[in-house]
Order: C-alpha cells, then sequence, then structure tokens
C-alpha cells in the first residue's frame, strides 16, 4: 500500500494551514511556494478539502485559505479521506475478488491492515504533527530562506 501524492500534498498543504492557525488566511500561492506543490495541484485538492469542510476560503485582499476547525479536530484520516484516497492494503479494493475473482488466502490480513492505518490516521491529528516541533522547525527554515 503506498499514500499518493495527492495524499501527501494535501496533508503537507493542510499542515501548512495549522502552523499558521490563528495568524489569518494563507495564499494558496504561498503554500504552492513554500511546499513546492504546483498552485493547480493545489486548487484541485482544496476544492476537495472545502467541499468536506476541513478549510474555509477567504475572498478579497488578504484572503486565502483557513482551517475550518481547530487543528486538533482534524484528523490526518480526514483529509485523506476528503480527497478520495482510501486507505486499502488489499488488491482487491476490499472487494474480496483478490484471486481469480474469489477472496484470497490473505484478504483478512491485509483488510485489517488497512483498518489498523485508518484507525492510527484517524488518531493523529494536526495539531499532534504541530505539536512534534518539526513541522514548526521546518516552516520556520523556510520562512528564513
Amino acid at each position: 500500500m503506498r499514500l499518493s501524492t495527492k495524499g501527501r500534498y494535501a496533508v503537507t498543504a493542510m499542515l501548512d494551514l495549522a502552523i499558521h492557525h490563528g495568524e489569518g488566511p494563507v495564499t494558496l500561492a504561498d503554500i504552492s511556494e513554500s511546499q513546492g506543490i504546483s498552485l493547480s495541484y493545489l486548487e484541485q485538492l482544496f476544492a476537495r478539502l472545502k467541499k468536506h469542510q476541513l478549510v474555509e476560503g477567504l475572498r478579497g485582499p488578504g484572503g486565502g485559505y483557513r482551517l475550518s476547525r481547530e487543528p486538533d479536530e482534524i484528523s490526518i484520516a480526514d483529509i485523506i479521506t476528503a480527497i478520495g484516497e482510501g486507505i486499502d492494503a488489499t488488491l482487491c479494493e476490499g472487494r474480496q475478488n483478490c484471486q481469480d475473482g474469489q477472496r484470497c488466502l490473505t484478504h483478512s490480513l491485509w483488510d485489517d491492515l488497512s483498518q489498523q492505518i485508518f484507525i492510527f490516521l484517524s488518531d493523529i491529528s494536526l495539531h499532534d504533527l504541530v505539536e512534534r516541533g518539526q513541522a514548526r522547525d521546518a516552516a520556520r527554515r523556510e520562512k528564513s530562506d
């Protein structure tokens, strides 16, 4: 199982918003520049994040995006789910037709792993990542560059 670029970029962009939570809206151009993610890709991601009410867009001068809830209320699993990523370690994407249309011998193992990963990501909030300190240190380095 791999987390796609889409999932990684969504989590990175949301973490950028969490780091700047309470400082006002952040533009997608700022996130694009600081995180090295294309602006057009961020626009697509933020359309989904907004649809799932994880971010709010603010128009006009000084506009941008901000988290729609407190960072401790948004889990990494919320973000992954909002952008349409599944957490699935099975080869059949949960359809149980892994081997010639039938459930394979190890389907339950991979399905259980998927559930454990989802639980793990559900237990980690944006706040948790910010508090680990590494995210803030990286943001400070970006500002000084």
